[in-house]
């Protein structure tokens, strides 16, 4: 069974439906783990995926190392990917002609933009703010930030006189490469340090 498959397999559980956060969430946030600088270990992050509490919300320690190796499973996968250049958006993200984006794309950016608080600091120290870096660190924030809220950036992108919707799946496409980019420069930051 896939990490993919055993994690939805987990996610049905309606014991822990409202206790965990949705799979595209989930991916969302452990991408943004896999892609941090710093490698940080998920025994530090993994309660994040279920709000932080202390206990988790599992009944058996089966289902807890169950969850717990679909999710470093996962974490592996991107990191790979993101460090080959080979990331892509899970299946079932995608943009949506009624939406704009699919509710599996904002949740993947929602999770994303919750993991990114944690990984913030390091992300702030290597790239600091007036550097050449942060500018490639802060478009994919804005991008992953447009995608989580596709109405508003709708509004900001007409405003600016663009064809909003071309631009919005031209975003869309990009942030592959933007986010294997922003991993491949954050890891050769940390090497070089």
């Amino acid at each position: 069974m896939s990490s993919q498959s055993q994690l939805g397999a987990l996610l049905q559980d309606p014991e822990l439906t409202n206790h965990l956060l949705t799979e595209a969430q989930t991916h969302g946030f452990v991408t943004a783990m896999a892609a941090a600088p710093h490698l940080l270990d998920p025994s530090e992050w993994l309660a994040y995926l279920w709000g932080g509490d202390e206990t988790s919300p599992f009944t058996s320690h089966e289902d807890l190392e169950a969850y717990a190796n679909a999710i470093i499973n996962i974490w592996n996968e991107s990191r790979e990917s993101l460090l080959e250049g080979t990331w892509q958006w899970p299946e079932t993200c995608a943009l949506d002609d009624a939406e704009l984006v699919s509710e599996e794309t904002r949740d993947f950016a929602e999770g994303m933009l919750q993991g990114w608080q944690l990984a913030r600091d390091d992300w702030e120290n290597i790239m600091p703010e007036h550097s050449e870096d942060n500018a490639l660190l802060g478009g994919v924030l804005l991008s992953i930030t447009l995608l989580y809220d596709p109405e508003n950036a709708m509004v900001a992108l007409s405003e600016e006189g663009a064809d909003a919707l071309a631009q919005f799946e031209e975003i869309f496409t990009a942030v592959p490469n933007m986010l294997c980019g922003l991993t491949q420069r954050g890891q050769a930051l940390v090497t070089l340090h």
